[in-house]
């Protein structure tokens, strides 16, 4: 007898990533929330019989929701994320969004709620209580950290996910061992535009100086962080962001990468549509969830219920 198809809800869906690798997981993923309306428009042309709403998580009322089995969400990462800079008053308001995960639980008591965020989460001073706060709702919590690298995806990005479950015991996700895809099997290296490299500023050049002599004619560029040099193509690539980081670079030339290349690199299908300009694009998948990374988490969690 074949049991039946599990129902999700994506709060904070962004673009789509944890709602694809629900679907490859085999969830029906029935409704999706986000405020900005570039995202919304990008998740409804790649999931267009999920139920969409496009308002701000706070002012959703969660009895709203369709029936479902699990929940989804990756509330706001900026208040924790070591690349925030500076604290600013905002910080603590994009924090209290894991509060609004709270809130549509307890109104709707989904069988799973499966949260994720950056791993400094952990180090926020509320997420004790806040992680407390599922028992007090009757679940059973986990947390792992997983490398989206080790699902398959083609680049390093660690992921906190805390999985609250209404189960006699927490639901343990384990760790992917699969394959790490190199950079260089999706990249497109005959895509241009070029330019050439002597134009580039002087802390680049001296990256550039450094990556020549560890990897020679070919490899990726960071145009800002921590990293002094490059990275080979011989491996994932570091974690995307909402804005340009990455260049390629091939002897004197470079170039950014582009909107279809930074969806390969999350591990979108290919034919997977992004809505707005080059910017709105790079801001989507700088903001996903790897569908592979996520397909694994909810893969396992339906194997546990």
């Amino acid at each position: 007898m074949t049991s039946p198809v599990l129902r999700a809800i994506d709060l904070f869906a962004g673009c789509g990533g944890t709602s694809t690798g629900a679907a490859l997981a085999g969830v029906e993923v029935v409704a999706a929330l986000n405020h900005w309306p570039v995202a919304v428009e990008t998740h409804a042309l790649n999931h267009p019989r999920t139920q969409h709403v496009c308002q701000d998580i706070a002012t959703v009322d969660p009895s709203s929701m369709p029936a479902h089995d699990i929940m989804l969400a990756s509330p706001s990462c900026v208040g924790h994320t070591r690349a925030r800079g500076k604290e600013q008053s905002h910080h603590d308001a994009a924090r209290a969004t894991a509060d609004d995960v709270l809130r549509f639980a307890e109104a709707n008591t989904p069988r799973v709620v499966i949260v994720e965020n950056v791993p400094e989460m952990m180090q926020w001073k509320r997420y004790r209580s806040w992680r407390m706060a599922w028992s007090d709702l009757g679940y059973r919590v986990s947390e792992q950290v997983i490398d989206a690298a080790d699902a398959g995806v083609p680049q390093n990005r660690r992921r906190l996910f805390v999985v609250a479950s209404r189960t006699r015991r927490p639901i343990a996700i384990p760790q992917p061992s699969e394959r790490h895809v190199a950079a260089r099997e999706v990249l497109n290296l005959d895509a241009g535009p070029w330019a050439d490299t002597a134009g580039w500023c002087a802390k680049t050049q001296a990256r550039l100086v450094n990556a020549r002599a560890e990897h020679g004619a070919e490899f990726l560029l960071p145009y800002y962080g921590s990293e002094t040099g490059g990275r080979s193509l011989g491996r994932p690539i570091g974690t995307l962001t909402t804005v340009d980081r990455y260049a390629l670079v091939r002897g004197d030339r470079g170039r950014m990468l582009t909107v279809a290349e930074a969806l390969r690199l999350s591990s979108f299908p290919d034919g997977y549509r992004l809505a707005g300009t080059r910017r709105d694009g790079m801001k989507q998948t700088g903001n996903c969830v790897p569908p592979l990374l996520a397909a694994h988490v909810v893969r396992s969690v339906c194997a546990a219920l």
